[in-house]
């Protein structure tokens, strides 16, 4: 067993945080000693784990909510958990593949900046050609502008 600090280290996650997860019935088998202090098992990482994992993919609290209540349902909703790792696991490759474009024009950017400083001004580098932009570079260009 686990006290909240150490949870809060080993995950990274702020003590305020776990509290809040809590309060809002996150972590459903959550004990306490008698003294009312919590007391995270092996258990309660693996499911903060997961809620970190559903939060950063850009799921609501609410949402995850409803997913642990799933879960203490057991196997009559299996579906409804599969079908969310699903769709989250969709919108996380499109936000990919949006910062990936953005890490494309920032590459860009960066390249055009350097130029201009080497030169003193944009003047040239503002009126280059792809032709003449070098190919690692090049590609960054293409890709983020398509």
């Amino acid at each position: 067993m686990y006290n909240i600090g150490e949870v809060a280290k080993m995950l990274n996650i702020s003590i305020s945080t776990l509290r809040y997860y809590d309060k809002e019935g996150l972590l459903l088998d959550l004990e306490r000693d008698k003294s009312g202090i919590r007391k995270f098992s092996d258990k309660n990482i693996q499911a903060l784990k997961v809620i970190e994992c559903l939060k950063k993919s850009g799921l609501q609290i609410k949402e995850i909510k409803e997913f642990m209540y799933w879960c203490s349902l057991g196997d009559q909703t299996i579906i409804n958990r599969k079908n969310m790792f699903f769709k989250q696991r969709e919108n996380v490759i499109k936000q990919i593949k949006e910062l990936e474009s953005t890490l494309n024009m920032l590459n860009y950017k960066c390249w055009y900046y350097t130029k201009a400083l080497e030169d003193g001004t944009e003047k040239r580098v503002k009126n280059i050609t792809l032709n003449d932009i070098p190919d690692e570079i090049k590609k960054y260009y293409i890709e983020a502008h398509k």
